[in-house]
């Protein structure tokens, strides 16, 4: 077994290197609610281009962590930037290894460090608060927690290799470095065009006092037609 996940951790590159928490030795979560995902740009040497991830106005994705969970019993991402699973791409070759294969959990995994990279930078946002608690292991935990849910619900097809191969990469030296990294949060906040497009696509998001998912800026330029961005993955529990 130890064999299969340094070839994993070689198809993710050694530059991302091997950590320390085990996918096999975690508990599944469970997932519900809706995502939403939009294209809104080409993307660099990982992942699958950049996204913008939309929760279903009044279904947002949630994710329950297993019972006894030290933090954060219950996540709901907001809109926020993504590119899916940062996979480079001499890895996407390998089965299981797909930006999108465990989309929801790297839904998840994203929203920690969006909530993390605010925290650190003492970013005044309420929606974070409650991942005040949550350190890197514990964010390595979550998404192999996510990945063992996806399983259960028969959303993706068993795959240890890969979950091992994921949860190893997310829980290594460099993404323990990029964890901690000041000044991230200004860079993860949604653009004006941008949240333009999601307004044009779903007003109830902005509109909704209950999700208070983004504030809308009093200048957010009007999207005509022709750029109004367009749903291309819809996940759903």
């Amino acid at each position: 077994m130890q064999k299969g996940i340094y070839a994993a951790c070689i198809a993710l590159l050694v530059l991302v290197g091997c950590g320390t928490i085990y996918y096999r030795d975690l508990k599944p979560g469970s997932f519900s609610g809706k995502l939403f995902v939009m294209w809104v740009g080409e993307g660099n040497s990982s992942g699958d281009g950049k996204f913008v991830f939309v929760p279903a106005p009044g279904n947002e994705l949630t994710f329950t962590r297993p019972s006894g969970s030290r933090t954060a019993g219950a996540i709901k991402p907001g809109v926020m930037y993504t590119d899916g699973g940062s996979i480079p791409k001499i890895a996407q070759m390998f089965k299981g290894l797909s930006p999108w294969g465990y989309a929801p959990a790297y839904m998840i995994h994203d929203w920690l460090f969006v909530a993390r990279h605010c925290l650190v930078d003492e970013a005044p946002d309420a929606r974070f608060q409650d991942l005040r608690d949550v350190d890197f292991d514990e964010s390595a935990r979550i998404v192999g927690e996510a990945i063992h849910a996806l399983i259960d619900e028969r959303k993706v097809a068993r795959n240890d290799l890969a979950g091992e191969a994921v949860t190893s990469a997310v829980s290594s030296g460099i993404a323990r470095r990029l964890w901690n990294e000041k000044g991230a949060c200004e860079r993860s906040q949604i653009s004006k065009d941008h949240l333009a497009e999601i307004n044009a696509v779903f007003p109830d998001i902005s509109t909704s006092a209950k999700l208070r998912t983004f504030r809308i800026p009093p200048d957010m330029p009007q999207v005509p037609p022709r750029r109004q961005a367009r749903i291309i993955s819809v996940v759903e529990f």
